[in-house]
């Protein structure tokens, strides 16, 4: 069983970028806390806490557009997760597969 304190000793609330196991495309980043965490790590699909409902939810419960995890990974710092899934359906609440589909125009100055 993993330490799961040693991801909060920072805050309540640490990132998870979610990433498609088979493409690698990053297809969003929520919030976890403790309960999150361990929910996921019982349930093998993923559960976030809202920000701004300050609730638990289970990724794609009443659309279908689930997350089975197939990776997870921590980061240098250990106050970040990477967890790579195989998505079904749409990712974003907006119907797009990514969460990550606007550009943003910007110019380079040297």
């Amino acid at each position: 069983m993993i330490d799961i304190e040693k991801y909060f000793k920072k805050g309540d609330l640490i990132p998870a970028i979610i990433q498609e196991a088979s493409t690698g495309e990053v297809l969003m980043l929520a919030y976890m806390n403790r309960e999150s965490l361990k929910k996921t790590l019982e349930t093998g699909y993923t559960w976030f806490w809202s920000r701004s409902r300050q609730e638990l939810w289970n990724k794609g419960a009443t659309s279908g557009h689930v997350q089975k995890i197939t990776e997870i990974k921590g980061d240098c710092d250990d106050d970040t997760l990477l967890i790579k899934v195989i998505q079904t359906g749409a990712a974003c609440h907006t119907g797009n597969h990514s969460c990550f589909f606007k550009d943003v125009d910007f110019e380079i100055k040297s």
